[in-house]
């Protein structure tokens, strides 16, 4: 008995200090200085985690000046996150998106308002049956500005709804591109029952809140 329990306390103590490891280096991501993106051929980046990549995509391409929405992982503190990896909590990292726009035509600051308005942003870790920190709310800014933009929203929803808002606020380290075949999954996959059930929903919800932003071809 007296050696069960001296390996136990043994495992114990290595996984409290794996732990404390892994909590290390994740506060060290939230952190860091962000990391600006430059334009390219006069477009913008942006990146945002709100639950399920494949939901978060097809909303954002549905805004006008968005050229284009990439799935893809952030905000952890490992390299070369996967989809299963990420799924077990223990990377750091959330499904995000890439948001690649024209900053003329759409600002960053109404980024963020499509942002709120196409998720319950008082869920924690997770939106809608999507549960994990996988799933986790996050709003990645590249620079001071868009901090500020994004707190003053942030406490602006919070006070309108008198609850707390769930989106965590990082900067911007590193964007991990998503497997091929989460790429334009709802474009891609109409007819599954997931994209069917939670995804399309959401989009049209989102698309009743924020008429004013959206292309005029985006019809479900």
């Amino acid at each position: 008995m007296k050696h069960i329990l001296s390996i136990l306390s043994i495992t114990l103590l290595f996984s409290c200090h794996n732990q404390a490891q892994v909590n290390d280096k994740q506060q060290a991501v939230i952190n860091a200085d962000p990391i600006v993106v430059p334009l390219k051929d006069g477009k913008a980046r942006a990146y945002f985690a709100s639950g399920c990549f494949w939901c978060v995509e097809a909303v954002f391409e549905s805004v006008k000046g968005v050229e284009e929405s990439i799935s893809g992982y952030a905000g952890g503190h490992t390299d070369n996150p996967t989809y299963e990896a990420s799924n077990t909590g223990r990377t750091g990292h959330a499904e995000a998106v890439e948001i690649i726009y024209n900053p003329k035509i759409v600002s960053f600051a109404t980024l963020v308002d499509v942002y709120f308005a196409s998720q319950n942003p008082t869920q924690v870790n997770g939106q809608g049956p999507d549960r994990g920190s996988q799933y986790r709310s996050i709003i990645f800014y590249q620079n001071d500005e868009q901090k500020k933009i994004i707190n003053q929203k942030k406490a602006a929803l919070a006070k309108k709804l008198d609850a707390t808002i769930a989106a965590e606020v990082y900067p911007f380290q590193k964007f991990w591109i998503g497997e091929a075949y989460h790429q334009n999954y709802e474009r891609r996959n109409p007819n599954n029952g997931y994209i069917r059930n939670v995804s399309i929903p959401r989009l049209n919800k989102f698309k009743a809140k924020l008429p004013e932003v959206l292309k005029t071809n985006t019809k479900h």
